[in-house]
């Protein structure tokens, strides 16, 4: 009998790396297409004519597409064969590229980037599931950690090679290499195997919509929060119920609209139907713990990543890759930690790993609020990063393992599924958030200071509209000012100096709030499982 990749790990055939060189080039092609957008928000700004919120949109638009389709990614991928709609979408991820290459406005831009989610929506769930078809044992556990690590590895990448394009010759040389990335993940396609799928699947188009639906109402309601009122309605709001924004009135509708997806999936299953999704995956409580830390970890790294390009780009009026260098500790960090990480797993269980990540992670914003100036490049600016990046690079492969080996193997695209809609929409709901709190916090500063301010007469006050405050350079402020108003220039000088001091603060406020995210993260993540994470179990192994 010939020997089996299914066999005990100690006499399995091992199989080769190049397979895996693919899928990690394809975790890295998303990865890098999302991490390079941040880097790029400054060009995008200049080039486009639109605010930073707007061109945000790109970043949120992208999450929110991933995380609407992609369970109905998963069951296409079951139904047509993985190997052969992830080539195709592979292609599709290219033509996004070049959308971004060409894009003549912020709209196209923000179309590429829906563009690149719905092919982004295959590729997560058939990056578990061609792991599972193509890796046994040991080398399963290794190439499920190594998503991780290509997650972290964009983000170095990206920050440097990126920031450096910005800085020199623009921000659209960047999607020129996600789709020299697409390229190379096509040829190297040829080099995984996959079975031929199982027309007879069939795909829930009620749950679809239902969990769509509730994907697009949470995102948008959450986008919208500052544009349109976080409570209640603002100028801009396209309606009104009783005074009450629609923003937080979306949210709550896409709650309910969620919870209506998973009542219609039991009672397909109890039916005898196949599902959706296979809920199953989320059947214990340290597997709901891991999805919940998942959003926590991806909502914070999205946060602080739209959150430091805003302020040295946007507010100091830096380089792409002066952005890239303060992010640098952070990112390699990020990296280094997710590709060690599983050496612990033999020493420690997830439970103590989580707990201690997120302890770390609290910590280092809390820090980071406390130390944090206008000059990113200091010491105990730096620490602070570097703690941040252990904590999160650990968590970023771990929750991901502890989901995938606690299912068996035919479930492997359901598994890809809930990691791609959590993580995206944690992305998306991530940067809206951070944006909302941040330009409230800093309208919230700013109408204080006036209030207070004896430098700042009420005559150049009453001449500015306060109702508009965003994030602006101190340069730009100036010019506004002396084009708009009749302020001497001491006048203006108090002005910019004022509004420089409310920025700083604003910045300190929402790293406190994140600080109170990572911390709310620490309960959950005490019950993450105490078992060692090893590989993603055979079906007959699992059938308990």
């Amino acid at each position: 009998m010939s020997t089996s990749t299914a066999a005990p790990e100690g006499a399995a055939v091992k199989a080769s790396w190049t397979p895996m060189i693919g899928l990690f080039l394809a975790q890295m092609l998303m990865s890098f297409n999302v991490a390079v957008l941040p880097v790029s928000l400054g060009g995008m700004v200049e080039s486009f004519g639109a605010s930073p919120t707007t061109v945000a949109g790109t970043i949120v638009v992208y999450g929110l597409v991933v995380a609407a389709l992609v369970m109905v990614g998963a069951k296409t991928g079951q139904r047509l064969g993985w190997l052969r709609v992830f080539r195709a979408v592979i292609v599709l991820f290219a033509v996004s590229s070049v959308v971004m290459l060409v894009a003549p406005s912020v709209g196209w831009a923000i179309a590429g980037q829906g563009l690149a989610g719905a092919s982004a929506a295959i590729i997560v769930p058939a990056l578990v599931a061609l792991i599972a078809e193509n890796y046994r044992g040991s080398q399963q556990a290794t190439a499920v950690g190594s998503l991780g690590s290509a997650r972290a590895l964009s983000g170095v990448s990206a920050f440097l090679i990126g920031g450096a394009l910005a800085s020199t010759v623009g921000w659209r040389p960047s999607f020129a290499i996600v789709l020299g990335i697409a390229v190379v993940v096509f040829l190297l396609s040829f080099t995984l195997r996959g079975d031929e799928g199982d027309a007879g699947i069939e795909i829930d188009f009620v749950a679809a919509a239902l969990i769509g639906a509730a994907i697009v109402l949470i995102t948008v309601g959450f986008q919208n929060l500052n544009a349109w009122g976080v409570w209640f309605a603002s100028p801009d709001a396209p309606f009104d119920i009783v005074g009450v924004s629609p923003a937080p009135l979306l949210v709550l509708v896409g709650l309910v609209v969620g919870q209506g997806f998973f009542l219609w999936t039991r009672a397909r299953v109890r039916a005898g139907r196949t599902p959706l999704v296979d809920l199953s995956v989320l059947g214990s409580s340290s597997e709901r713990a891991a999805v919940y830390a998942m959003f926590i970890v991806v909502a914070m790294e999205a946060a602080l990543n739209f959150t430091v390009p805003l302020y040295i780009q946007i507010v100091q009026g830096r380089s792409a890759f002066d952005t890239s260098l303060a992010m640098l500790p952070f990112n390699l960090t990020v990296f280094i930690t997710a590709t060690l990480v599983v050496r612990f797993y033999k020493r420690f269980s997830p439970r103590v790993i989580g707990v201690a990540s997120f302890v770390l992670t609290t910590v280092a914003l809390v820090w980071l609020a406390y130390v944090v100036s206008n000059n990113w490049e200091t010491a105990p600016t730096i620490i602070g990063l570097i703690v941040f990046g252990i904590g999160q690079g650990a968590l970023v492969t771990l929750v991901f393992n502890v989901l995938v080996t606690s299912a068996p193997k035919e479930l492997a695209g359901d598994v890809g599924s809930i990691r791609g809609t959590t993580q995206n929409l944690a992305s998306a709901v991530g940067t809206a958030v951070i944006g909302a709190i941040l330009v409230s916090l800093l309208s919230i500063g700013i109408g204080n200071a006036v209030a207070h301010q004896t430098g700042v007469p009420d005559s150049l006050v009453a001449q500015v509209d306060l109702d508009k405050v965003d994030f602006v350079r101190n340069d730009q402020l100036r010019e506004h000012l002396e084009s708009t108003t009749d302020a001497s220039p001491q006048q203006i000088d108090r002005a910019v100096e004022v509004n420089e001091d409310v920025r700083l603060r604003t910045l300190k406020y929402g790293l406190l709030v994140l600080a109170i995210l990572s911390a709310t993260a620490i309960l959950p993540a005490s019950r993450l499982p105490r078992y060692r994470p090893h590989e993603i179990p055979d079906p007959a192994g699992a059938g308990g």
